[in-house]
């Protein structure tokens, strides 16, 4: 899968502040390329790309999800976001690190059915597995860990945010 332009370009932002990041923290010079991000401080955000819903960030913490290989990056979404429907190429692993988000299954959104997750929160998703996820009043943040190339493929390309990103209400 390809990513759009404009998730490439994200992801350049934020992998830049992340290596910055990083290399502010601590880089092992073991030859096995280790990062460590000692805390949240550490953490450098950018604006996540425009699938994603307005104000979303992202932050970059290893690898790069648009090349072959492992990566693990953080979302952080704003209150009362809904990410719609969606499938992505590989498997994705999430963590809740922060607020409260709850995860549905299935190619429509049903909130009834779907599943709180709580901080600590876990869930692996195999490739292909259409699931949306949402916010309540408070934001959330998490933490997302796959092999790449990784993008989002929406059930219904009308749900796309970038799609929309420039249109007037």
């Amino acid at each position: 899968m390809t990513l759009s332009p404009s998730f490439r370009a994200a992801i350049g932002l934020a992998a830049t502040g992340a290596l910055l990041a990083a290399a502010g923290a601590a880089r092992a010079d073991d030859g096995h390329g280790m990062v460590l991000v000692p805390g949240d401080a550490a953490v450098k955000w950018a604006a996540a790309p425009p699938s994603l819903p307005k104000g979303s960030e992202i932050s970059i913490l290893s690898g790069d999800p648009d090349k072959p290989g492992p990566f693990t990056l953080r979302v952080r979404f704003p209150a009362n976001t809904l990410v719609a429907p969606h499938t992505h190429a590989t498997d994705e692993s999430v963590t809740l690190l922060v607020g409260a988000l709850t995860h549905g299954m299935g190619e429509t959104v049903d909130k009834a059915r779907g599943k709180p997750m709580e901080k600590g929160g876990f869930v692996f998703l195999p490739a292909k597995m259409p699931h949306s996820l949402w916010t309540s009043a408070e934001p959330a943040t998490v933490q997302v860990s796959g092999t790449g190339p990784f993008g989002l493929t929406y059930v219904n390309p009308a749900d796309d945010p970038s799609r929309t990103a420039g249109a007037k209400p």
